[in-house]
């Protein structure tokens, strides 16, 4: 245990013998002290204001100085010291008047024995006393501690009695934009809105709260403050019942939450435009977790965002690893990165797309994520691709044009130099090796006359053609050559229009079809031959740059084979271009049969799904004077007409745009046009109570059909509404269904198939 300090004692004796047994008596009695004498009044007064003394031991008398004067100092300069008046002439009188003027206690020299003890009384005393100034030392630091937190908190700290303010801090008086004056003593009600932002009464809600706490169960909540200049202020409130000095009291920690909400209603604002954008918009982080999805890549890739927040992104959409590596690797380098993928959607179809990403990077400057904007291009693909396709076939048509020409040029001496030669031979082993030349001098003729078809297909006599005798004539054949296992199956109307053609030509189009057909389908099959009467307009016509508008004789050949790849589709009319094993083809089919087709002014259609079949569609034009058959099939559509009925037409090719609307206003409909969703959206809200029926492509960019229907329906749930497009129907079908298309058109369309559609959507109306 640590022995207590040394007492300090201030002992006024002029004696120094007095001094020295007081001094020794105290030692003597295992008394701790350090003592300092002196004898004079200003060496009294110095001392005392010098240092601390704990106790006074004084003289009663003094040559010049006396114990009642150094008591009343002593009184004046540290009341709380005590004073032991030590003398050999204090009387009974004297120490009467000295206790009373505040002396703790008096010894009589010659009784020394009795300083000990008084001594240590007052060590005791100065001990409590010493505590007692160090806890009221403490509770005051501790006062201050908690006083500055309490003003220099962040938070807003509020003290109320009995629903009314009695205390707050700086922070309070910040939130509430009053001084202590104007809050002190009000009730929080004066500084709330009549009701809060979920429309509950602010008296009510509040006086439901302070009854809680008030019964000791803390309140946490959300709280809508209002400034006396009207400024609301949003805060995070908590409220718990305090219990001080036997007063109840409710103590209140509010949190600043205004700018917070602000921009919480921005991100839900800002997440609400990223619905509407058609494109599909997406944010990853650098390992490739997704944690944004918006609306536009929902409809894009049928994944819905709970299926798709915090998986990796290469789970889904695209295989291909590596090339997401790279472009990482490259958006983060610099900043941004764009190019063309091909992804896959929930229902397995691959799709092509325009990607755009762009480096987000947080506070520090660090990179923390990716923003990818992914426009769907599958159909403007498409069409780039047909019309590349019909470019390069011009030009490749052209060489190989010039190059049968030089080939038959050097094969006729040759064929002609083989007959001579027979005449002559007479050896059996010249006339073998002639006959195997002239095989395969005619097999190189047979490839030329090909090359020829593909790439003029001029050669015959045009006359007037009735298909469906050409495929009798092709039915033999294939009943005789094809294996047993393909089923041959036909359609040919009695009313077959003709075409002015070159029946050995049309003839090698059928054959050259149905022998691919029978070769993709290695083990069995069906193979079905359709002809059908067709009257494509220029509504069709200006969706199908092959096509132009007339009547035609469509001839279909469908097989149930292996499919073609869609990666090479947009190949198979180039000459010498084949899947087929070698020797087995010369790839100059379907050039051959592509040539021929052109020359006749027709066009080929093209329908094929790997492992289902596929269905070519050859059209050829009708004569139009063939036949009363023509007539008779020629349906006019005037019935059709509109009666000033409003149509919002929403396509973002200019070419579709201008033909449907033209068609539209021909046959008696007001029409409104818009190039995107967004387009249309605007032009729809200031014309609603005009439009009868919306005609929309569901693939456009900004905002594509679908966040355009599902926008058009929140304005007017009962929008009658046709969906178009290019890409698979049933697939696309079903898409419009499910947010309100119950009409869908494939693309290319006719007038007429519209018009009935039109007609058919103002009949159940």
């Amino acid at each position: 245990m640590q022995s207590p300090p040394p007492l300090r004692i201030l002992h006024l004796e002029d004696d120094l013998n007095d001094a020295a047994l007081i001094k020794s008596t105290l030692a003597a009695g295992g008394v701790p002290c350090a003592t300092t004498r002196v004898h004079t009044q200003e060496a009294f007064v110095a001392a005392l204001e010098d240092g601390e003394v704990d106790l006074i031991l004084s003289d009663y008398t003094l040559p010049e100085f006396d114990g009642l004067s150094a008591m009343e100092i002593a009184r004046i300069k540290c009341p709380d010291v005590p004073l032991i008046f030590v003398s050999g002439t204090l009387g009974e009188e004297r120490s009467i008047v000295a206790l009373k003027s505040g002396a703790t206690d008096y010894v009589l020299k010659d009784g020394l024995a009795r300083l000990v003890p008084a001594v240590q009384r007052v060590m005791l005393e100065v001990e409590a006393l010493s505590e007692h100034r160090r806890l009221e030392k403490a509770m005051r630091e501790n006062e201050v501690k908690f006083r500055t937190l309490f003003d220099v908190a962040k938070d807003a700290i509020f003290l109320l009695r009995n629903g009314l303010f009695v205390d707050c801090n700086a922070s309070g008086l910040t939130l509430f934009g009053v001084t202590r004056d104007q809050l002190i003593g009000q009730s929080p009600l004066l500084f709330s809105p009549p009701t809060q932002p979920d429309g509950c009464d602010s008296q009510e809600k509040a006086a439901e709260f302070f009854q809680r706490a008030q019964a000791g169960e803390p309140q946490f909540f959300e709280w809508r403050q209002q400034r006396p200049d009207g400024t609301p202020v949003d805060a995070d409130v908590s409220l718990n019942r305090l219990e001080l000095h036997g007063e109840i009291y409710l103590q209140s920690i509010a949190r600043d939450i205004t700018e917070r909400k602000r921009a919480e209603e921005q991100i839900v604002e800002q997440a609400a435009f990223l619905d509407e954008a058609q494109d599909a918009i997406m944010v990853r982080d650098l390992e490739g977790k997704i944690i944004f999805w918006n609306k536009g890549a929902e409809r894009l890739y049928g994944w819905s965002r709970q299926e798709v927040i915090g998986r990796d992104i290469g789970e889904f959409l695209t295989t291909d690893i590596k090339t997401s590596v790279e472009a990482t690797a490259l958006t983060i380098k610099h900043g941004k990165w764009s190019g063309e993928r091909k992804h896959h959607t929930k229902d397995r179809r691959e799709i092509t797309i325009e990607t755009r990403w762009t480096l987000i990077r947080d506070h520090e400057g660090q990179p923390k994520s990716i923003l990818a904007i992914n426009t769907d291009i599958t159909e403007k693909k498409k069409i780039e691709a047909q019309f590349m396709r019909a470019q390069r076939m011009e030009s490749i048509g052209t060489l190989a044009g010039g190059i049968a020409h030089d080939l038959n040029n050097i094969l006729a001496p040759i064929m002609m130099s083989i007959d001579i030669l027979k005449t002559t031979a007479t050896d059996p082993q010249a006339k073998m090796i002639l006959d195997t030349i002239e095989v395969s001098a005619k097999r190189g003729a047979d490839i030329v006359r090909q090359v020829l078809s593909f790439a003029r297909g001029l050669e015959g006599e045009r006359i007037e053609v009735q298909p469906k005798h050409l495929l009798k004539d092709l039915e033999s054949i294939i009943k005789d050559t094809f294996p047993k296992d393909i089923r041959l199956k036909f359609s040919t109307p009695n009313d077959t229009w003709t075409i002015l053609g070159d029946p050995t030509q049309v003839h090698q189009i059928l054959l050259n079809l149905c022998v691919n057909a029978r070769d993709a389908m290695p083990n069995g099959g069906t193979l079905f031959i359709g002809i059908e009467n067709c009257l494509l307009d220029e509504q069709y016509a200006g969706m199908n740059i092959q096509a132009k508008s007339g009547h035609y004789v469509m001839i279909s050949v469908t097989d149930s084979g292996t499919g073609i790849p869609p990666e090479i589709l947009d190949k198979i009319f180039e000459p010498f271009f084949t899947t087929k094993e070698l020797h087995r083809g010369t790839g100059l089919g379907l050039s051959t049969v592509m040539g021929i087709v052109q020359s006749h002014e027709g066009f080929i259609d093209v329908d094929s799904e790997p492992g289902k079949g596929t269905t070519f569609k050859v059209y050829l034009p009708a004569m139009e004077t063939s036949s009363e058959a023509l007539k008779k099939q020629t349906q006019p559509i005037s019935p059709l007409r509109g009666n000033g009925e409003t149509v919002l037409v929403i396509d973002d090719e200019a070419s579709i745009l201008t033909i449907t609307s033209q068609t539209l206003q021909a046959f008696g409909y007001r029409v409104l046009t818009a190039t995107d969703g967004a387009d249309a959206v605007a032009v729809f809200m200031e014309h609603k109570n005009e439009i009868s029926i919306v005609l929309t492509d569901m693939m456009m960019p900004l905002m594509d059909g679908s966040g355009a229907i599902h926008a058009l329906k929140r304005i007017n749930p009962a929008v009658k509404i046709i969906a178009t497009s290019g890409l698979n129907a049933n697939n696309e079908l079903a898409n419009a269904s499910g947010i309100g298309a119950k009409h869908f058109l494939t693309k290319p369309y006719t007038a007429e198939t519209l018009l009935k559609t039109m007609q058919a959507i103002l009949d159940e109306a």
